[in-house]
């Protein structure tokens, strides 16, 4: 057995997206089959436990081509200033650390060799993010990332429209114990800002952060479903 969250947009201003734990079968291998087994198991559990209809995987491993177009590995989006660039590449290309960063020739590299790079590993502690001269701080933990990815999400309008249809979204990869940000729950943040009429907040960083700050819970305070009990 494994445990996941699942993203669900509340469509509540008061806390945007609920984060939940979910316990399912899961099934070993590096294999997309086996990958795709585990996210059907995955779902199939959310149903039962949370009540979602209408779940979708957002990542490369993702059974359905919508979900893996979503994967920041494949979500493109043009800068004012014509460039392209994958939402993982300009995340990990904004990292500022102790003892460098940002790496911004990071840009131009495949979101595997971004991500991989060793200068990530050996500079120190992160301590900022700096994108195209706006600087962001750490807190709150996800708003940088999240803010990243809707903005590129909203770029992408046949995207942007079909992820409305969904009510729930998972990442098998994401595990909170090891990871802050996940794309799901960015996908989650912008179907409940465009429910609540906020996607204007995204407009400054500053806005944004504000309303992230007070109605978005971080990842720690996730809750957990076991349905053997």
């Amino acid at each position: 057995m494994a445990r996941r969250p699942i993203f669900l947009p509340t469509g509540d201003s008061r806390n945007l997206v609920s984060d939940q734990f979910v316990e399912f079968e899961w099934f070993p291998g590096m294999s997309l089959k086996q990958k795709q087994r585990s996210v059907e198991a995955l779902h199939t559990m959310a149903r039962h436990v949370l009540g979602v209809s209408h779940p979708l995987e957002v990542s490369s491993k993702s059974p359905d081509e919508l979900g893996v177009r979503l994967s920041s590995f494949n979500l493109k989006f043009t800068t004012q200033r014509g460039r392209a660039l994958t939402v993982e590449a300009a995340f990990q290309g904004s990292k500022v650390f102790a003892r460098g960063g940002p790496f911004r020739d990071l840009f131009d590299m495949s979101p595997r060799e971004a991500k991989r790079d060793t200068r990530l590993r050996d500079s120190g502690a992160l301590v900022a993010f700096s994108f195209f001269g706006v600087d962001w701080p750490l807190e709150p933990p996800t708003a940088f990332y999240d803010w990243l990815y809707i903005n590129a999400l909203i770029k992408n309008e046949d995207l942007a429209a079909e992820v409305r249809l969904y009510d729930a979204f998972t990442d098998i990869e994401f595990n909170p114990e090891k990871s802050v940000n996940c794309q799901a729950r960015s996908v989650a943040l912008y179907c409940s800002l465009a429910r609540v009429g906020e996607l204007s907040t995204l407009e400054t960083p500053e806005t944004f952060r504000a309303i992230h700050k007070t109605h978005v819970s971080e990842p720690r305070h996730l809750n957990y479903h076991n349905p053997l009990v």
